[in-house]
């Protein structure tokens, strides 16, 4: 039975604790969001099996509930507060597709474990360049490191393989939550997202440093929110005598072809170069300017005991789009990049995550006080373990990784266009045409597959809100319950106030955001996959002129023809 309603439940949004940032004080109203919530199906609903389709459809079951005010998005006010580690002492094979041979993901075994602590202040922290800016000097430097790492033997954990399985260990369910040994722990889809991957990233960068004695030394960011020479994989990468090349990536996709920052491999749409830049510029504002509090940009809640819930923004795209456009379609599940096990395998990867790395920074720094990394303990306490430059195991938390001029590096400044890239309504219309364009969805039955566009009017929390209010509250969109087959790479879109009389394409208002996901094997095979999509509202409807219409229409667009662009 499908429903919808109106609650509201405050909750004190969560902060940062870095003293370089605006943060809460006790003398500020507790910041909320408002949730226009497109829920999915309770237990009851869901089918016993999934309805057919053609082999090349992507089913994805969505359902619609309630809407409620929140804080947090994800966080569960009555969830068991325990911060989340990997297991480590019990470590098994990855679940890997069916026809990958079989790969041991897990480190060596250390008996002993370090904590982490910060390196020696520097004077001058080390500069992680661009990739298409890198003089021929620091590109010499990456080759000999690289190639030092790929000669050392298999079974050291600093060699270039168990580097890469490292990845494939925290993202295809080699480790089980500590305490929690029937439960998978995962990195993607949550509030540990870029901590994870920033310190994967400082001891890969550290130990190549180390194998050519340059303590100065680090590994460049694939730049490609750039269009001034960024957007395209970078030379460097792409030399098939280098260390850092990787055969295993898409060949259409080989300079100067543009990358397409919300890549959807089955679109047949080719787009000439300036609309795609235009495309990947405001791709780049929705996700890191739009996105303006930590749970919508940084991902919701993951704690011990429980399941990952929404991933971030920037995560869901460009992240992952950029992982698939890579990934070569002559592999069967797009390796390397494309796929969980195998994406670190490709030196690009490293590149690619810097610059995710990269857009946390930026994020920090813009404007808005709701721009501030959570204080939650059971975030700032969830650890990680790497081993270092020396071999040592070592074990890291969330809170070490904050902030990047402590870990002793800084990111070299460049041109960032996207920053008033603010995207345009195609076609303003009033709510009520909306409504007559889309009336019939309203009395679909859910669960639904989408295989084509569904459309349904959706009730918002409130209307008409001042400005004090939509600075003290965010109001967000949730999409939840998806169900998805995990092995399958999975794209939709999702449009607020449709007239479905032309095409509309990231640079218009109209394109709230994408739902993405890479793909990779649960441990219990033919399992679905469950997530949610959460997206921020208050800036399309100030652009759509619809801040006093009490519903808007939501249209999921689900694109699934095969296609090569």
């Amino acid at each position: 039975m499908s429903w919808i309603s109106v609650t509201s439940l405050p909750i004190p949004l969560s902060s940062s604790s870095s003293s370089s940032f605006p943060h809460l004080t006790k003398h500020r109203k507790p910041k909320r969001h408002h949730l226009c919530k497109v829920s999915c199906h309770t237990n009851h609903d869901v089918p016993n099996e999934e309805p057919k389709a053609s082999h090349n459809r992507r089913n994805v079951l969505i359902g619609f509930g309630g809407l409620y005010g929140a804080s947090t998005l994800a966080d569960n006010p009555f969830a068991i507060a325990l911060p989340t580690s990997p297991d480590i002492k019990s470590c098994g094979l990855p679940k890997l597709p069916a026809d990958v041979e079989c790969t041991n993901c897990c480190p060596p075994q250390s008996s002993t474990i370090i904590d982490f602590t910060l390196p020696p202040t520097r004077r001058t922290p080390r500069v992680r360049y661009a990739a298409q800016l890198m003089d021929d000097t620091n590109i010499a430097k990456y080759k000999e490191a690289l190639c030092k790492m790929r000669a050392l033997p298999p079974d050291d954990p600093r060699s270039f393989i168990q580097q890469a399985n490292i990845h494939c260990a925290y993202c295809n369910d080699a480790y089980h939550q500590a305490g929690f040994p029937k439960i998978d722990y995962q990195v993607h889809k949550s509030w540990l997202f870029f901590p994870f991957h920033r310190m994967y990233l400082y001891f890969y960068e550290r130990i190549l440093g180390s194998l050519i004695n340059d303590p100065d030394f680090s590994i460049p960011y694939w730049n490609w929110d750039n269009p001034y020479g960024g957007m395209v994989i970078p030379s460097i990468f792409t030399d098939t005598n280098s260390p850092l090349y990787d055969p295993r990536r898409n060949i259409y996709h080989q300079p100067p072809t543009l990358v397409n920052l919300d890549y959807n491999k089955n679109d047949q749409v080719c787009l000439n170069p300036k609309q795609q830049i235009s495309n990947n510029l405001a791709t780049m504002y929705k996700s890191v300017v739009s996105s303006g509090t930590p749970s919508l940009f940084l991902g919701t809640s993951y704690r011990g005991g429980g399941e990952p819930g929404c991933p971030g923004s920037l995560e869901r795209v460009p992240h992952t789009p950029v992982h698939v456009w890579a990934g070569d379609t002559r592999q069967p599940h797009l390796e390397d990049l494309g796929v969980f096990y195998s994406a670190a395998r490709d030196p690009l990867f490293y590149a690619h995550h810097a610059n995710v790395d990269r857009m946390w920074n930026i994020w920090r720094t813009l404007p808005g006080k709701k721009r501030v990394n959570f204080k939650d303990n059971d975030w700032l306490t969830s650890s990680f373990y790497f081993y270092d430059e020396n071999k040592n195991l070592v074990r890291v938390t969330v809170k070490d990784s904050l902030d990047t001029t402590k870990l002793g590096y800084v990111y070299q400044g460049v041109e960032t266009p996207w920053l008033d890239q603010r995207p345009k309504p195609r076609n303003p219309i009033p709510i009520a045409k909306a409504k007559k364009s889309f009336g019939e969805a309203t009395s679909v039955t859910f669960p639904l597959t989408l295989n084509s566009k569904v459309s349904s009017v959706v009730k918002r929390p409130k209307v008409s809100r001042s400005e004090e209010e939509k600075e003290e509250e965010e109001e967000v969109l949730v999409i939840d319950g998806i169900e998805f087959d995990m092995e399958k790479d999975l794209k939709f879109d999702v449009f607020i106030n449709d007239d479905d009389e032309k095409e509309i394409n990231p640079t218009n208002t109209e394109f709230a955001g994408s739902f993405v996901s890479v793909p990779h094997t649960h441990m219990h095979r033919n399992k679905k996959a469950k997530s949610c999509l959460k997206l921020a509202m208050t800036e399309l409807l100030e652009d759509l002129e619809a801040e006093d219409d009490d519903t808007i229409v939501v249209s999921n667009h689900g694109f699934m023809p095969p296609g090569q662009c």
